[in-house]
């Protein structure tokens, strides 16, 4: 019994281990008060270990620590209370890295 509790427990730990970046196309995005607004924000949860906001992509995007996650209904609501429309959310595995270098190209 205890080496199948373990088992269970292992395994929770090993699908829930990787950290998620949720990536949102957000409108009304139109100045750097909005940003760190937004960041501001989304900082305060506690399973956020990052928060990227850009205006000309429409993008919030937010890395979440390890095992942890944010319900879309808690972002939508936490973004749609400041002002916002959220058009889209999307869980994805890139890093913020791979996303700053993507938005960097794209400008």
């Amino acid at each position: 019994m205890r080496t199948s509790n373990f088992l269970l427990a292992f395994t929770l730990l090993a699908t829930g281990a990787d950290a998620t970046t949720i990536e949102m196309k957000v409108n009304g995005l139109v100045c750097s008060f909005c940003a760190q607004g937004i960041e501001k924000t989304l900082r305060k949860n506690p399973a956020t270990q990052d928060v990227l906001v850009s205006l000309e992509n429409r993008l919030v995007a937010i890395v979440t620590k390890d095992g942890t996650d944010i319900a879309d209904a808690d972002l939508r609501k936490a973004l749609t209370d400041a002002g916002y429309d959220v058009k889209a959310i999307e869980r994805t595995q890139r890093s913020m890295d791979e996303l700053r270098s993507r938005l960097k190209q794209s400008q």
